[in-house]
């Protein structure tokens, strides 16, 4: 199959999957989950769920959120075989999130291998931080689509991979759902559920949960509690028997919280701790699939699940997969220069430069090593004669050591940017193995959009990694 090298770097950290015992879901929850063969698994009876989720973001986000949603396909078909009754793997798609700044744009790689940044508009300073649920994709995506298209190789699986895109990123689709619906596409016909916990149905049924929560104030002072006020989204602080919005100052009585839960439940959601907790008592998840951020909070939200009953059992956070796509043309690069991916992470130009330096003629490599050696010798043997005749020149003598071995470097330094000039091949390779695997300095599943390697690969691409994360989840 001509698919990309698949290497795994695990995440280190997480617990097993808990022991939870099946349960109906409300029935009514179910209009927030996009129809499918998951769904109907879950409306079917009692059933268990393995969940993972993200915040909405342009073209599916960075790799690592289609790497989430694997981990909980793979995570929980292995429990279905383990304990033989239906385990249905969740998608949690984050809409309450106003973080525009970082759904509005991601990467890929060009034809030429260089990183292209893929970007709708900026949301002005001063707007109302808007969920994304109600943040439309607006007609730049039409720009932000041929961007896209420009950049990519023309390819056999080039047009399938647009008409996907544009399917679900339409100009007049919140982001939020342009998101759910390209996952779906994506993802839906292997069992995944997305849940849109944004939708109506979803809503009222978190409403009480969210005015139960208000008895909680967090180690910053502010309850684990957002209201959508005059300002966008707004974390809330407890003032005597009334709340006050961060943001915008906006003061609300525990009446006037209670009259948005049952008119406007929309303008309420939870933050990142109580999210979990919110989660755990709507369906009864058994594992959730975390990244490294999530294995750290997910331990800081446990009290919130006792203020929403007892019933409400924590799910445990495990690792999800995590991994490295690479390609023929970059392991064509490791190999020839014996190189390992570690080495790509070093600063840009750092490898660079000990490549080249393995091409200086051996004459000029052994007179510098020599001129080295020699410097460090002779004004070692000067400082030890100078120690019993005048210590107070032995500082000088360092000093004078010091610029002499400076200048041999300074030496050398010139002698690699000559031959970079002349190995501009071997340095371009360099360059675009690295952006292929850390792009912009970043782990390339937190920057690269699964498109870049869509476009090239196709649907083999997808089987492929849906079996490398299952021989994960089987030993997990």
């Amino acid at each position: 199959m001509n698919v990309p090298r698949i290497v795994a770097t695990p995440i280190a950290g997480g617990a097993k999957p808990s022991n939870r015992r099946p349960r109906q879901v409300d029935p009514s929850l179910l209009d927030a989950a996009l129809p499918g063969p998951g769904r109907d698994r879950l409306s079917a009876g009692g059933a268990l769920v393995v969940t993972t989720g993200q915040q909405p973001g342009l073209f599916t986000g960075p790799l690592y959120t289609i790497y989430k949603a694997l981990s909980a396909i793979a995570l929980a078909r292995r429990l279905e075989r383990e304990r033989r009754t239906p385990v249905v793997p969740v998608f949690w798609v984050a809409g309450d999130d106003h973080d525009f700044s970082e759904a509005n744009h991601v990467f890929a790689l060009s034809t030429g291998g260089e990183p292209v940044r893929l970007a709708l508009r900026e949301r002005p300073a001063d707007a109302p931080l808007v969920p994304l649920a109600r943040e439309r994709v607006g007609p730049e995506i039409t720009a932000t689509l041929e961007a896209l298209r420009t950049a990519m190789p023309d390819t056999e699986f080039k047009p399938a991979v647009f008409a996907w895109l544009e399917a679900a990123y339409r100009p007049d689709a919140t982001l939020a759902d342009a998101f759910a619906h390209a996952l779906d596409a994506l993802l839906g016909s292997r069992g995944l559920v997305v849940f849109r916990p944004y939708h109506p149905a979803a809503k009222r049924l978190m409403a009480p949960l969210l005015l139960r929560s208000l008895s909680v104030t967090l180690e910053d002072g502010y309850l684990p509690v957002l209201l959508e006020g005059s300002a966008g989204r707004d974390r809330l602080r407890a003032d005597g028997a009334a709340f006050v919005a961060r943001r915008s100052g906006e003061r609300f009585s525990r009446r006037d919280v209670e009259r948005l839960a049952d008119e406007a439940p929309e303008r309420l959601s939870p933050n990142v701790l109580l999210r979990p907790a919110i989660e755990a008592a709507l369906l009864p998840t058994v594992a959730y699939a975390a990244g490294p951020a999530e294995l750290e909070y997910f331990p800081k939200a446990e009290p919130l699940y006792r203020v929403l009953g007892d019933a409400v059992e924590p799910q445990p956070a495990v690792a999800r997969w995590s991994g490295v796509l690479v390609e023929p043309r970059v392991d064509k690069v490791l190999q020839k220069h014996n190189l390992s991916l570690d080495d790509l992470a070093a600063p840009p130009g750092a490898l660079e430069a000990r490549l080249v330096s393995e091409t200086l003629p051996r004459d000029v490599s052994d007179a510098l090593g020599a001129l080295r050696s020699g410097l460090e010798d002779g004004y070692r043997r000067l400082a030890q004669a100078l120690e019993g005749f005048d210590p107070t020149l032995v500082r000088s003598v360092e000093s004078a050591r010091n610029a002499a071995l400076t200048g041999t470097r300074d030496i050398e330094k010139k002698l690699v940017a000559s031959l970079k000039r002349t190995n501009e091949s071997l340095v371009g390779q360099v360059v675009r193995a690295r952006s292929a695997v850390f792009p912009g300095g970043k782990p390339q599943e937190r920057a690269l959009t699964l498109a870049t390697f869509l476009v090239r690969y196709g649907p083999p691409l997808i089987d492929a990694l849906e079996a490398e994360v299952a021989r994960w989840a089987g030993g997990s």
